[in-house]
């Protein structure tokens, strides 16, 4: 009688602990989900802030005391976020950059055919790049010779980024396109390089249609060389 009611007590002493440590791993979870989505936040706020001083005031103005009143709190709370101004900067460019590629593969995603894909890949693309132009110009403002200098290294680091990442998003398009039979085989070298022609191509037309405010004769123009193209990666 002893030894069940023994055993009894450890069985309900070994639920209630599970079930404690349960309700302590949920509530460990939930504090861990919440302080995250605090530091998200805050994260956010800085960047936005930080974008927005950028633009006013060009990135060689800005400090972190600055970005830090923008959103009242103390330059020491900016650190435990971002080391330095560059750090946010970098950070910014990457927000925008994802911006850029996530709307070029929802307009993608929403076409059908290869041509209609590769055609709202470069008008997206061209579209976002205008939008965004302001900010980009803006940076430069007030900067001397040798920050001009080092700010161009690091724009040609992101240049290559995008590169990376806007190449992977038409590799895609294409391969798709050969597996549904619209496109002949195209060899991994040659994919490279044409890879790098088009995005190469389309910076070109970028700049020269800058000046140009119809959009209906932007678009035409794009669908005309998305044409030529396709014409020679038809099967």
């Amino acid at each position: 009688m002893c030894n069940k009611l023994a055993k009894n007590v450890s069985t309900h002493f070994v639920s209630l602990s599970n079930f404690i440590n349960f309700v302590l791993l949920e509530f460990s979870n939930n504090m861990s989900a919440a302080i995250s989505a605090k530091e998200d936040l805050i994260q956010e706020q800085i960047l936005t802030a930080a974008k927005r001083l950028f633009q006013v005031y060009g990135l060689a103005k800005v400090t972190m005391d600055d970005v830090a009143k923008a959103i009242g709190k103390g330059r020491s709370s900016l650190y435990y976020y971002y080391k330095s101004k560059d750090e946010i900067f970098d950070a910014v460019f990457n927000v925008e950059m994802h911006e850029m590629l996530a709307a070029m593969e929802m307009a993608v995603n929403q076409a059908i055919s290869t041509e209609e894909k590769i055609n709202a890949f470069f008008i997206t693309k061209l579209k976002v790049v205008k939008e965004k132009g302001a900010f980009f110009s803006a940076l430069k403002a007030g900067m001397d010779a040798d920050t001009l200098t080092e700010f161009q290294k690091t724009k040609i680091v992101h240049h290559n980024t995008i590169m990376k990442m806007e190449g992977a998003l038409l590799t895609r398009i294409l391969n798709e396109g050969i597996k549904l039979g619209e496109l002949k085989a195209i060899e991994e070298s040659e994919m490279d390089t044409l890879i790098f022609v088009l995005l190469s191509s389309i910076r070109g037309i970028r700049n020269e249609m800058n000046l140009i405010e119809n959009e209906t004769e932007f678009e035409t123009t794009i669908a005309q060389f998305t044409s030529l193209m396709m014409n020679g990666l038809k099967k």
